[in-house]
């Protein structure tokens, strides 16, 4: 890649701190926001999105694909609002290939300090003659038209051809041409179903470097899904066939197997440094933050054994492992917990811990709270260390991401009693605030939770179907904390509710009632079918 391309993307060697040669600067391209919240029950709200885009902000990133203005007003919403409090962070937005989305798309961009339309179409035979249903000439045709408009609104461009590593090899760098000839300054070239192996992908990036007019005037892409589980090293691949932009979401989530996760990506770069000579501007220490709160406002859990941000990432049990790593972490270790924001510590905090005390451990563990959300916290960790022998940094996180999930806080619980038994039917007498009124009601049921279920369906009636109820334990032992996701879909609007509790049935209720509160707070539609797009 020459100095040209990397200058088309001045911005990001410039934010490098550290003094290396600009050619192998990897340019990290988040698409939470955008693929991302494509997985089915990811929605997020406009609240959430622009708390993400601020731990994006902090953490780096260099492009943050905001959302699909066209897909929704909600969409729209969003990334316009993003572009106005981020100054650091490039501003993307998705459009397809038509007037209609990239005119959208980039009324979005408008406020960004620094902003980009990505367009793209399906170039795969497949998904010309079936998606499309267009031929290739008109394919063809439509990629110039559409990068040659969108350039005309906007100086950064970026053009995706979908479906890339199916697509005739020929028919692709015809395409990849026209872009650069329209005005593209990124060109992506993503593995949209997890098809491709890694030496196939970083062979497509050097025959398109090498056989493509003006191909080292611009920056190629990756974006890999995790189909066949080879995202990450597809994306790696991609780096040392030429590309110098990774596509990745945090904790990989993302369409079907889901994205390249972005924690993986860049600690590989870090880590393996001596045989992967690329670098990036992430600051790492926010990765687990981040992460963290992704899980809490999706209800996604993170696997405990998942590379980077798993709960066990860190954990060693087999005594030849502890043994050596009181001798030299290093010994099986390859990277420190602390430089990926992990806490290293476990078992410190206690009902006489203070204030002060309380902040630090936040901080060490990657939240950062305002001082109502501080107090917030405190007292919840107060009221859980009376309850619980020993707290852990694992009680401590449930507990702040509890009060980070909550929603408008419309409705609150505040009385639940449940009768259960080997007896049925199992009855849940509940108080709940509605807008600050009392409400009161008891219902019977199969089992204890569905009979809390009801409860709260007398007293706060809607057409909610429910559509994931998950419990798993925080710590170990009889005191652990339950966290309880819910998820609940109404009228094709998806919403999630977490709850933690010492009594499962109690995190049942609030994780129920969190949901329902985002669930009403959520006013966008969810986007139409025909405008999805995995890449």
């Amino acid at each position: 890649m020459t100095q040209s391309a990397n200058d088309a993307q001045g911005v990001a060697v410039a934010r490098d701190p550290q003094v290396r040669d600009p050619k192998d600067r990897v340019i990290v391209f988040d698409t939470t926001m955008r693929d991302g919240e494509q997985s089915p029950g990811a929605s997020m709200s406009l609240d959430e999105k622009l708390e993400l885009s601020k731990i994006l902000e902090d953490m780096r990133v260099d492009v943050i694909e905001a959302g699909f203005p066209i897909a929704s007003n909600g969409d729209f919403e969003a990334v316009h609002k993003i572009a106005q409090i981020v100054t650091e962070s490039t501003i993307c937005g998705l459009a397809r290939a038509g007037v209609a989305d990239i005119e959208r798309c980039a009324e979005a961009i408008k406020p960004a300090r620094r902003g980009r339309i990505h367009t793209f179409i399906s170039t795969s035979p497949v998904h010309m003659k079936w998606k499309l249903q267009m031929e290739p000439e008109a394919v063809l045709e439509a990629v110039s038209r559409s990068v040659a408009h969108a350039r005309n609104l906007c100086d950064d461009i970026e053009w995706s051809a979908e479906d890339a590593t199916r697509t005739e090899r020929d028919f692709l760098r015809r395409c990849v041409e026209a872009a650069i000839r329209a005005g593209a300054r990124t060109i992506n070239i993503p593995d949209t179903v997890g098809y491709t192996y890694p030496s196939e992908y970083a062979d497509i990036f050097r025959d398109l470097i090498e056989n493509v007019p003006g191909a080292d005037n611009v920056i190629f892409s990756t974006h890999c899904h995790n189909d066949l589980g080879l995202a990450v090293a597809n994306s790696l691949s991609g780096l040392q066939g030429g590309a110098r932009q990774v596509e990745v979401a945090i904790n990989g989530i993302g369409e079907r197997a889901g994205n390249a996760a972005l924690e993986e990506v860049v600690m590989a770069l870090r880590v393996r440094g001596d045989r992967l000579a690329f670098h990036t501007g992430v600051e790492t220490q926010h990765i687990t933050r981040a992460s963290r709160y992704v899980s809490a406002i999706t209800g996604f859990p993170v696997q405990f054994n998942k590379a980077i941000v798993g709960k066990n990432a860190f954990a060693h049990e087999a005594g030849i492992h502890q043994d050596g790593m009181l001798k030299n972490a290093e010994t099986y270790e390859i990277m420190k917990p602390e430089d990926v924001g992990q806490g290293a510590s476990n078992l410190v905090m206690g009902k006489h811990a203070g204030r002060a005390g309380f902040r630090e451990k936040l901080k060490e563990l990657g939240y950062e709270l305002g001082q109502n959300a501080l107090n917030e916290a405190f007292q919840r960790f107060k009221d859980l260390a009376d309850k619980k022998k020993h707290v852990f940094d694992d009680d401590i996180i449930a507990l702040v991401d509890d009060a980070l999930a909550s929603g408008a806080d419309r409705i609150q619980v505040k009385h639940l009693r449940v009768i259960a038994g080997t007896e049925g039917p199992q009855q849940a007498d509940l108080t709940v605030t509605v807008d600050g009124v009392e409400k009161s009601d008891t219902a019977t049921g199969d089992g204890p939770v569905d009979a809390v279920f009801n409860a709260i369906h007398k007293v706060v009636p809607h057409e909610a179907i429910l559509r994931l109820f998950q419990v798993h334990a925080v710590t170990e032992g009889t005191d652990a904390q339950a966290q309880v996701s819910v998820r609940l879909e109404e009228e094709g609007r998806i919403a999630t509710g977490q709850a933690a509790d010492t009594d499962t049935l109690t995190a049942s209720a609030k994780a129920y009632v969190n949901a329902l509160n985002n669930l009403f707070a959520r006013k966008e539609k969810t986007a139409p079918d025909a405008l999805a797009s995995g890449f």
